[in-house]
């Protein structure tokens, strides 16, 4: 009898205490990883992370039953931070065969870059943007501009009307905005765009000028554009039309003392500056279009396009177009000082190289950007903020991505060196997560021989 009812109680006792939780067998475990907290730049050391479902599900410093999970990541001495935002991509258009479109998003991607704000819209980057949502295609997240606003494609204020209007009513995220409107055409887009709840980002054309840019709210000035030309005084009486490459021919006119105003007025309007500084140290600047052609990422770019890329630098920096390397380095400077001081008293900086454009292959020319930076006087860890949580306030999607938390989508990117010692250990990655799909240091070398050999026969 005793036995019997000994039994009874064990029977009893395992059927009350707790079930042990089974494990996911898609989940992913991250192990002994170092977090980097971007919006402070704390470690967060020997976490573990798990995600699934696209998701950060927990980050905790111990989990039960680790060898339990039937996909580990072994983290250990390795830093994740969240993944990269190219805030000035291009994104290619028809008649790119969608192979080649493709394999420029995985370049994007190779990079740590899981976002892309393209710059210059077509109706294809509306579909393309819906199916890497749905993971249909393997993709950063898309953000996509409208078809550009230009001196050539809006003339008239009823025009400006119509497209404002049309785009925002097809989808697009926000306008672009490109040189050549006239003053009357570019306030007309603003009031509708207003009144439509439509962004818009971009250029500074000559006949709006920074100030009247500034006070007018874009979203995103690019390249820093128009600052230069606001820096001469109305005492010179130039003809803005005369500017050369942004503001480059303006540089020996211009009174630096003017920065701080140009400053506080960004800030004040709340205007988001995407320098594109590597566009200035590289293709206009000089550097022979011979150099650029030696480096390792450019047999990711079919040879045509190189030879396109080498054809339109040697033009627009030969002698007769009056480029000049002394001049060229108080140009750089002048931006230099605009985008550290844009940094310390302005609204907020966000990453961009401007890529595909001259030499800036995609996902690569980020570094190339960050190293622009870098010589501006940003630290890396306000450089990691530009292209991780800057973005995601920017976009009012902190609740989706752009820092590494429970919850957020794991955009991720595990690094073998700490990037806020050195912003270079960028470059050294181990591996790159999208939305919860892990690209291997070696899958991606794999992916990347492929790109190289299809660009040697286009």
């Amino acid at each position: 009898m005793k036995k019997i009812s000994l039994l009874l109680f064990i029977v009893a006792f395992l059927s009350c205490s707790p079930k042990k939780k089974s494990i996911s067998p898609t989940a992913i475990l991250i192990t002994d990883v170092n977090i980097v907290d971007v919006s402070n730049g704390d470690i967060l050391k020997n976490r573990q992370v798990v995600i699934d479902s696209g998701k950060i599900k927990k980050i905790v410093e111990s989990v039960e039953n680790a060898q339990e999970y039937p996909n580990k990541i072994e983290a250990k001495d390795k830093y994740i931070i969240p993944g990269l935002a190219e805030m000035h991509a291009h994104i290619p258009q028809p008649p790119t065969s969608d192979t080649r479109i493709e394999e420029t998003l995985y370049l994007y991607l190779s990079n740590g870059i899981t976002t892309i704000r393209g710059m210059l819209g077509h109706p294809t980057h509306l579909v393309l943007r819906e199916k890497a949502a749905k993971g249909e295609v393997l993709s950063p997240r898309i953000f996509t501009s409208s078809p550009s606003f230009n001196g050539n494609s809006v003339t008239t204020k009823e025009e400006a009307v119509q497209k404002v209007t049309a785009y925002k009513n097809e989808g697009y995220d926000f306008l672009k905005i490109h040189p050549g409107i006239q003053l009357e055409v570019f306030d007309q887009m603003v009031e509708t765009a207003n009144e439509l709840n439509i962004p818009f980002s971009g250029h500074v054309p000559v006949m709006v000028g920074i100030r009247h840019a500034l006070e007018s709210k874009y979203a995103s000035i690019d390249h820093v554009d128009g600052y230069l030309e606001g820096l001469v005084p109305e005492s010179e009486g130039v003809d803005p039309t005369a500017n050369g490459f942004f503001g480059y021919s303006f540089t020996p006119l211009a009174d630096t003392t003017k920065i701080d105003e140009l400053v506080a007025l960004t800030k004040k309007n709340q205007v988001w500056i995407v320098p594109t500084q590597s566009l200035f140290e590289r293709w206009f600047a000089p550097v022979s279009s011979d150099e650029l052609l030696e480096q390792p990422e450019m047999k990711y770019m079919p040879v045509s396009t190189l030879k396109d890329w080498k054809r339109r630098k040697d033009e627009s920096t030969k002698p007769e177009t009056g480029f000049n390397e002394e001049q060229w380095n108080k140009f750089t400077t002048i931006r230099r000082q605009l985008i550290r001081k844009l940094q310390e008293n302005g609204h907020g900086m966000l990453l961009g190289s401007d890529a595909p454009q001259l030499f800036n292959v995609p996902g690569f020319s980020i570094h190339h950007e960050v190293a622009g930076m870098i010589e501006a006087g940003l630290t890396p860890l306000e450089i990691l903020q530009s292209g991780t949580i800057n973005p995601a306030i920017f976009f009012g999607m902190e609740d989706t991505f752009g820092s590494v938390k429970e919850g957020l989508d794991a955009d991720l990117v595990l690094l073998n060196g700490n990037p806020l010692l050195d912003i270079s250990a960028l470059k050294d990655i181990s591996g790159v997560m999208v939305r919860g799909k892990w690209l291997s240091k070696e899958s991606i070398a794999e992916k990347l021989e492929q790109i190289a050999t299809n660009a040697k026969n286009n």
